[in-house]
This record gives structure tokens, sequence and C-alpha cells, in this order.
């Protein structure tokens, strides 16, 4: 295994115990989840080839064992409800997981209070009171928690939830809008789209559903905040529809969930399937199904933070496999991100992800028993786990395996990162090797250092497609790659669209509109440079100066 200092910083920040060496991680990790097959788990996790989500690393093999990365809680229309439901959140983040809700449920801002005979506060004041308990709590002393806060397009609070992020706090909050299949129809129909109060089912206003749609794509032009879910589309595919609608997903938005469900996540590393220039089909097969034995098993002996998580997730045994190094994978097979060839890529690799996957949770069901839940579900055959596929954003696994991050394309050839204060410095090995052959490596290295960028180069013009950077890929096609992965992946894809400081809010708008022709489950935007602090800045400039 050869780790970069990157890697070691943020293994040495975040994941080891005292004492441990960046090597005795994943030795640790293998034993925990399952010592009869450890010697498998412990290797593909040091060659990089497969890293699970967060959690499993942090706390496999300690005292706490919380090992699942997504939860999904409720939120009922009591103080009572309300508050067992922050201490349940509280209990969570401090084991290292990330929480989503729904807030749909609670009654408006305005609206009566029979106990007090007074006015409810509505949402957005509970969600701010969620937010500065996040900030409160150290997940493990390392850091903070992160939530995804959830409001049903027809909440007649929703045209304040929308603009929440545009004021100061919710630092600690994602949120999303849940739009359904009604308010599309009336917003292509030009009809009046109708307010509900959860509190009684009665119609609290009718607004004009142009006016909504614009007040959301404004304020992700602003923030990046909200991002859009098509909840109904969701829904959709349910593998359990028989338990009713989901209403809430994990921080990220690529795990839906119900109330009370977990899901533990892990990628395969796809950059380091490409052998010979091309996908080493057996080596991946292998990883998937490794992959689906690592994550069932992490349901085993998996710490729960409270009774009702452990019984909701053994209903179902959610576990979402999927894949990071998707971009540079593309760059060593010399397949341009913006290419049809690309989308061609996508769909056949996702694709046998999700059937081998399937395959081998079908074989642990005959196995070991199907998921208890399974009467409920489409499943007429005995699966082990309700879901098998999900493409998280892998924020931190990429940076230890060394490449890119989930399905995104690459944010920049150079960047930086802050991590706990300290400024990362990042430069793409496939594009080094790309550009070697032009120029020599100092050089090179400076011109992408300034700019991250290979545009301005003296390159051939294929080179420069090749290594087109996420702002320099159409919005459009960023979509189109997301829907190629969706249609093989049972639970969602986490994927941002990152647009340049010049994107107009008629664009922001469109890119929706098209993920939801497209059926994707959810789509979220970002303009370059709209909040004040973000994590990633293209260029290393900041690093020359620095040091």
């Amino acid at each position: 295994m050869q780790l970069t200092e990157n890697a070691r910083i943020l293994l040495e920040n975040r994941y080891l115990l005292p004492g441990e060496s960046p090597y005795e991680i994943f030795k640790r990790v293998a034993n925990a989840v399952n010592p009869r097959q450890a010697e498998e788990y412990r290797k593909m996790m040091e060659d990089l080839l497969f890293l699970p989500n967060t959690p499993t690393l942090m706390n496999a093999g300690t005292q706490l064992g919380q090992l699942s990365a997504c939860f999904v809680l409720p939120v009922e229309d009591s103080i009572e409800n309300i508050f067992t439901t922050l201490k349940h959140m509280a209990l969570i983040h401090k084991s290292g997981g990330g929480t989503g809700f729904s807030f749909s449920h609670l009654r408006p801002r305005g609206d009566m209070v029979q106990d007090t005979s007074g006015d409810a506060s509505g949402p957005e004041s509970f969600m701010r009171v969620y937010d500065f308990a996040t900030g409160a709590v150290k997940q493990g002393g390392r850091r903070r928690g992160a939530n995804m806060g959830i409001l049903h397009c027809s909440h007649p609070d929703i045209f304040e939830f929308a603009v929440s992020k545009r004021a100061d706090g919710l630092d600690n909050f994602n949120i999303s809008v849940a739009f359904d299949d009604r308010f599309f129809e009336c917003l292509d129909q030009k009809k009046p789209y109708e307010l509900i109060n959860p509190r009684d089912g009665e119609v609290w206003k009718e607004v004009d559903p142009q006016s909504l749609w614009n007040t959301v794509g404004e304020a992700a032009w602003v923030s990046g905040d909200p991002g859009v879910l098509f909840i109904d589309e969701i829904n959709r595919y349910n593998t359990v529809p028989g338990l009713g609608p989901m209403e809430a997903t994990n921080p990220c938005g690529e795990q839906p969930l119900y109330a009370y469900e977990s899901c533990n996540l892990g990628s395969i590393n796809l950059a380091r399937c490409v052998r010979k220039h091309e996908i080493d089909m057996e080596l991946l097969t292998t990883l998937v199904r490794s992959g689906v034995d690592f994550l069932d098993s992490i349901i085993e002996v998996n710490n729960f933070p409270f009774p009702e998580i452990r019984e909701n997730t053994l209903r179902t045994r959610k576990i979402g496999l999927g894949v990071m190094g998707f971009a540079e994978a593309l760059i060593f097979l010399d397949i341009p991100y913006e290419s049809d060839e690309a989308l061609s890529f996508a769909d056949r690799i996702m694709a046998h992800i999700q059937k081998e996957a399937r395959g081998r949770s079908h074989e642990l069901g005959e196995e070991k028993g199907p998921f208890s839940a399974i009467d409920k579900s489409i499943f007429s055959e005995n699966m082990r786990n309700a879901t098998v596929t999900t493409v998280a954003p892998t924020g931190s696994l990429h940076i230890i395996a060394d490449t890119s991050s989930g399905i995104e394309p690459l944010f920049s050839l150079a960047y930086t990162r802050k991590l706990n204060g300290k400024i990362l410095q990042f430069v793409s090995d496939p594009v080094l090797e790309k550009l070697g052959k032009f120029g020599s490596k100092k050089e090179i290295v400076r011109q992408i250092e300034k700019e991250g960028s290979a545009q301005n180069l003296n390159i051939p013009d294929e080179i420069k497609n090749l290594l087109k950077t996420a702002p320099e890929i159409s919005p459009e096609f960023h979509v189109r790659l997301q829907a190629a992965i969706q249609k093989h992946v049972e639970n969602s894809v986490s994927k941002t669209i990152n647009l340049p400081e010049t994107a107009t809010v008629q664009q922001i708008k469109s890119i929706y509109t098209l993920a939801r022709d497209l059926k994707c489950k959810g789509i979220t935007v970002y303009r370059y440079n709209s909040k004040k602090e973000q994590v990633l800045s293209r260029g290393c400039e900041i690093c020359r100066v620095d040091s």
C-alpha cells in the first residue's frame, strides 16, 4: 500500500486510534467486521480497491462500535417528539453518523397551539434548534455532524424554508425541497398549487407554482441550497413499498430511508480496476461480491445507537455499494467525461455492479435468510438486502484512496482543500501522466496549479477534451451522466452540478427540469464562490504563498 501524504494527514486527523499506524487501521476494521474473511477484506482496503464509510473506519473494533453512516429520524408535530428526536440526533452524531429529517409534519408558523393558546413557530425554528445542537456535538471528538432538512413543497412554510440558508446559521444542514408530481402538473398547466396545513389537512392557501420554482432556483443560485428531491420518483422505485412512502434522505441525499432506518455504504475504486487500458471485469466482480459481504456483515456486528434503529435496520437490511474514481478511470481509458462513450461506460459498469450485487445478496438470502420485511417488498426470491447500491460522495474516502470523488468529474486538475485548518494540495496523477509527453513536468505542474485547467496549455485538442474539469463540462451533460448511473442504482446518487460563477438562475431551473425529465431522484447545484467559505478551491496558488 502506498498512501499519499494527504491521505496520511487525513487518517491521522480523523481516523487513526491513539498509537495506530495507517497500516493497522485496515486490519482492525477487517477483523471487527468478520474475522473469517478478515484477510480478504484487509487486502482490498489496503490495496485501496474498496473502502467503507467513515464511521466503519473510525469505530470498527472500538467500544463505540457504531459503523453506519446514514440515518433518518422522524419529526412529528409535538414538543415531546421533536426533542426526543433531538436527543437521538445527538447520539447518532456522537457516534459518527449523519441524520436526515422531514419537517413536513410540523404545523406552519402562526398556526394555533391548543395547549398554550399561542402560535406555532414553524419548521424552520426547530431546524435551527437542531442546527445549534449539532454544532455543540463533535463526532468522536474529531468533526461536526451533518444533517439534511427536507420540507414537502405543499407545506405552507415552503417559501420561507427555501430561502432559509440565505440567512446566518444552519451551517450544519443541507436542505432540500421535496417536490411531488402534483406540483409539476400544476407548473406545466399553469394552475394554482395548494399549500396544505399538515395539522388538519386543510388548504392553507393557493400559490403560483412558478413563483415557488423561481424562489428555489434563485436561492440555489445564491447559496447552493436548497437541493431538489423528486419525492414521488423516489417512491416509485421503493423496493419495500408495503412499508409506506419514504419522506427523507441522509445528509447528502443519496440514501432515502424510512424513519429510524440506517444504512452503511462502501465504494469501489474504479480507477484501480483499470488494467491494460480496460476495466478488469473479473476484478470488479470480485470486489462487488466481497463488498456486499462486507456491508451485510456490518449489520451483524453493528452497535446500533438505540433499539428503534436496530429494529428498523434489521427489517430491511439496506446496504449501499457504490463507486469512486469514476473520472480518473475515464482518463486512464482515454474517454472524455463529456461524451456518449462515457454515458455508455457508465451504463455498462453500473448495470454490471447492480446485477452482481443483487446476485450476491440473493445468495446470502439463501444461505442466511432474507430481510424480515421481504413480504412487503418487490422481491419474490430470498434477497438478503432490500437495497444493494448507492453512489455516495466519498468526501474523505477518495482522498485516502488518492482518486476522484464518487462519479464526479475532476473539480480541478489541481486544487486545495481545507482540513481542520490545514490546506492540502492535490494534483491528479492521471492528469500528469497524460500531460507528461507535452513538456517538462515542472512547467506543466506550474501551469495547472495556477489555473486548475488544461484548456490554455499548448496541447492537442483531444487531450484538452479528455481533461475537462467540472465547470468546463456542460451542466446538461452532468445531469445526463447522473441519470445514466441512476438507472442502475436502487437508492440514489450523490452528485453536485458544479457551475461557474457566471451561471444564471434560469440555467439552474433548466437543470432541475432536465433532471426531472431524465428521472433522477434528486439534484443539487453549486455555483463557484457562491459561499463565503467553500471546502474546495481551484488551483494551488494559496499553497505556494503559504508554504
